[in-house]
């Protein structure tokens, strides 16, 4: 049986909860702090333009080899500006959770991202993980991270863009 892996990020972002949930909170914005070598689009037509529990949402991705994945997460849970879970229904992973949670500090908004995922094919899930996925899911997050500075600004102090696996 694969092992089950997790990651988890935190960034400080210089702006309001309220500016920082309405952009996160929108899955139009997805595409923006997604690296374009994955190909990322929304395909589905009824998703909504703000996230809610119950929501679908379909994707293409090409994350090996530029060939096309579908994709499909439910918005499973939502705290109006604290967090959202999305979890895969269809797609590459045998297990995708991934929670998103906001909180206010001094000077702005800290972001705190936690996935748990697993990849199917047993024993080649594990084997494919330590090759390339791990890999691959760092530096979608650090993409991510850059991508939430040049929108929004940089938080005053360095922040380490570390993605921590578990």
């Amino acid at each position: 049986m694969s092992k089950v892996y997790s990651l988890k990020t935190v960034q400080q972002i210089p702006v309001s909860l309220v500016e920082a949930w309405d952009f996160f909170s929108s899955p139009a914005n997805l595409k923006e702090i997604t690296p374009s070598n994955l190909g990322f689009n929304i395909i589905s037509k009824h998703h909504g333009m703000r996230m809610y529990p119950g929501q679908v949402i379909e994707y293409k991705v090409k994350p090996i080899l530029g060939i096309p994945l579908y994709w499909m997460t439910e918005i499973t849970h939502v705290a109006d500006r604290q967090y959202f879970v999305d979890e895969q229904r269809f797609g590459p992973y045998s297990l995708w959770h991934h929670q998103h949670h906001f909180k206010t500090i001094d000077g702005g908004v800290e972001m705190t991202d936690i996935v748990h995922y697993k990849l199917p094919l047993w024993i080649l899930g594990d084997i494919a993980n330590t090759i390339m996925v791990r890999r691959q899911l760092q530096q979608i997050f650090e993409y991510r991270f850059t991508a939430v500075e040049q929108r929004f600004g940089k938080w005053p102090v360095e922040q380490d863009k570390r993605v921590i696996f578990d």
